[in-house]
């Protein structure tokens, strides 16, 4: 009879988890944002489709010089925030936290991450570039970007979801989100976390390779 508990147990066991196994690999990140269903008739068949929320097409400069846009971008997950250089308050914390992010991304070619300035007027490319190089990255994992002021601002509201603003009461002139945002290869998030959080910014480098191992199972 003891030997018998013992098998079930063990059986048991190994059925749990074999279904765990299979329940993460197969995990799938969420889609956030406002969302509709469209319907279109093929061969007199009605067919339903989803289209989701993406991030609107953009094009900035990064610290080298070089156009990004959203065409550098395609088939590429990324890591989007916004910050300024000379910011006292919560981006040295986020720059540490994305620190973690960029060397976890090393051997994805498939991953980058794209910082916004919310101060043009002061990051111009030669400050981004300096920039880059005290942290030691390099663009083409890490790309800093500038560009018109209200196209950032309103890149940042109304596609991301973020604050990013001038505000003269704030410490040093702006106000903006400490949020880290996973985007897919199709500019949807997938994921919003805590800049300053170590927790929050552990979960995003897991989420980011969920997001990988989705994209490899429809290749498969």
């Amino acid at each position: 009879m003891k030997r018998f508990i013992l098998a079930l147990t063990i059986t048991l066991t190994g059925i749990l988890l074999n279904l765990h196994c299979s329940s993460s690999q197969n995990e799938k990140l969420p889609i956030f944002g406002a969302r509709e269903l469209t319907v279109t008739e093929i061969n007199g068949q009605k067919k339903v489709d989803t289209l989701y929320h993406t991030i609107a097409p953009f094009s900035f400069i990064n610290q080298d010089g070089q156009e990004v846009s959203h065409k550098t971008l395609e088939n590429k997950i990324y890591v989007a925030d916004f910050f300024f250089t000379s910011c006292r308050t919560i981006c040295p914390k986020m720059k540490t936290q994305m620190l973690r992010v960029y060397d976890s991304i090393q051997n994805m070619d498939d991953v980058v991450i794209l910082s916004h300035t919310i101060d043009p007027e002061h990051d111009d490319v030669a400050r981004l570039h300096d920039f880059a190089e005290r942290l030691g990255v390099k663009s083409s994992k890490w790309h800093f970007v500038t560009g018109e002021r209200d196209s950032i601002y309103n890149l940042a509201q109304t596609s991301y979801f973020v604050t990013a603003m001038e505000d003269k009461t704030e410490p040093d002139g702006f106000i903006h989100s400490g949020a880290f945002l996973l985007i897919d290869k199709q500019r949807r998030i997938r994921g919003k976390y805590d800049g300053t959080s170590e927790e929050d910014v552990n979960r995003l480098i897991r989420d980011i390779h969920i997001l990988r191992k989705e994209y490899a199972r429809r290749s498969d």
